[in-house]
């Protein structure tokens, strides 16, 4: 195991580490809140060092007890797991600074900091899993962090999210787990490189299939795919505002991202499961955006757009050219920043009006114009006006579906970003734009009177941070897009992946 190849652990360990500490500290939430900040800052350096020597050497492996693989528990970072275990230090430290100022002492006490690291461990280890039995055991610990962090300060509101939440994934669970008992069956191995040489030579390719579309339905649900979906936007307006973000960010990601791996590596023969994918991918387009038109609470406007842009994903995946893939990860890597910075947007317009509903909202441009312009970035980077980032990524995918000849599918990319282009519009009218009633401010208290001035800043700072990784994204798309274009190129033709693992 060469020093290189054991830095891989380094992103999980420190996580793991950082997540006990924070257990020592149970009763000194103050020291929690710097500790978590702090550490995650720690963390983003960890990922980013992983990312340059991921591009700078191609992809990592690592065996853990020594074991030869496909036998024993296998570590990869190529560019595309190394890029998500990025992002999502990012998004973690972004947390941890909203989480600071924003989540209330009584959840604190009750181990908000601790689980919100746990949370963070596990998806960087389903980002960097080699084999797809601990990709699962990654699933598990998500599932159980996500479900802490919904429930933590016992709402009614919080408990009803969840009882959803965790049914739906359990069931995702038992999914995903026969079809690995199928997988295994049939070839034998779990190692995902092992898999993608082992896959094109099953003579019982029927039962293959079988097993791709059961893998599909519980990568689906934690993507939240259409008809899958139901149960994200009844639990993801239920927790504080920072648990949200991250779940809006990373949570349906990781699925996404799931699919995207195994169906590079594995499944990649039959055009009927590519097919099925593209209906998936319009219906989703379509009633993910129909959902949205009708919500008036923010959050649920934005847990609708989580659905509807799903759909962007996997309709790059439902065409598998190189262009779609890129343009599929491109948009991820968006999305991930834009989605966690709208509900942390939603959290803010919630400290200052102390309401949601866009009826009850109005005139925030007129006593905020400044927090107002920098709120803008994120809803117009969502409907991807041009040159912000959404706008990129959609023109790849639109681009890509036109030369494969999917025009349903780019016709429901069209309608999907229209739907984005009202109902933003809408908000930004209702919410910033109309008259409202204004709430009696102090002189010189700043947006938040009940609030030091500290942890104030402490609230804007992320959604600040998360806005120029949106606006860097879009005013320099060529370094993201040559990003895109490496992971879609290793993507297509996994040949560095599988030697990585298997030399």
């Amino acid at each position: 195991m060469t020093t290189t190849g054991q830095f891989l652990f380094a992103p999980l360990l420190f996580q793991f580490f950082l997540a006990v500490l924070l257990l020592f500290l149970w009763r000194r939430t103050d020291l929690q809140r710097w500790a978590s900040i702090f550490g995650n800052l720690t963390g983003l350096g960890l990922a980013s060092v992983l990312f340059l020597r991921v591009w700078r050497g191609g992809a990592l492996s690592v065996q853990a007890g020594g074991w030869e693989a496909p036998f024993g528990i296998t570590l990869v970072a190529d560019m595309f797991s190394a890029t998500l275990v990025l992002l999502t230090s990012a998004i973690g430290l972004a947390v941890a600074i909203y989480s600071a100022a924003s989540v209330q002492e009584l959840r604190l006490r009750l181990g908000y900091f601790p689980i919100l690291q746990f949370l963070l461990m596990g998806l960087a280890g389903a980002f960097l899993a080699g084999d797809i039995f601990n990709l699962y055991v990654w699933f598990e610990i998500i599932i159980i962090s996500s479900f802490v962090l919904i429930t933590i300060g016992g709402e009614r509101l919080q408990l009803e999210g969840a009882v959803k939440y965790f049914t739906i994934n359990i069931l995702a669970s038992v999914i995903f787990l026969t079809a690995i008992a199928i997988l295994y069956g049939l070839t034998g191995t779990l190692n995902l490189a092992d898999l993608a040489v082992k896959a094109k030579d099953i003579d019982n390719q029927a039962l293959l299939n079988v097993s791709a579309l059961m893998f599909f339905a519980g990568f689906g649900i934690k993507s939240a795919v259409f008809p899958l979906y139901f149960w994200l936007p009844a639990s993801y307006h239920a927790p504080p505002a920072a648990v949200s973000a991250v779940f809006a960010g990373l949570l349906t990601k990781v699925g996404v991202y799931a699919l995207i791996r195994i169906f590079s590596l594995v499944f990649t023969a039959d055009p009927f499961i590519y097919e099925f994918m593209g209906w998936i991918a319009i219906l989703t387009l379509f009633t993910g955006g129909v959902g949205a038109v009708v919500q008036n609470n923010i959050r649920r406007v934005f847990s609708f757009f989580i659905v509807c842009h799903i759909g962007f994903m996997i309709a790059g995946l439902a065409i598998f050219s190189r262009p779609a893939l890129a343009g599929a990860v491109f948009y991820m890597a968006h999305d991930i920043v834009v989605k966690a910075n709208l509900f942390l947007l939603a959290g803010l317009i919630f400290k200052i009006r102390h309401t949601n509903s866009m009826k009850k909202l109005g005139g925030l441009y007129a006593e905020y114009p400044r927090l107002s312009l920098l709120l803008a970035v994120p809803l117009f980077s969502l409907v991807g006006i041009p040159p912000l980032s959404g706008f990129w990524p959609k023109v790849s995918l639109v681009l890509a579906g036109l030369e494969g000849r999917h025009y349903l599918l780019v016709g429901a990319m069209l309608l999907a970003s229209f739907l984005t282009l009202i109902i933003i519009a809408r908000l930004w009218a209702e919410v910033f734009w109309k008259n409202g009633q204004a709430p009696e401010i102090k002189p010189n208290a700043g947006y938040f009177p009940d609030m030091e001035p500290e942890r104030q800043a402490l609230l804007v700072a992320p959604i600040a941070m998360l806005a120029l990784a949106s606006l860097y994204i879009g005013f320099a798309a060529e370094h993201l897009q040559l990003l895109s274009d490496r992971i879609a190129s290793e993507l297509s033709d996994p040949a560095s992946y599988i030697r990585a693992v298997l030399p």
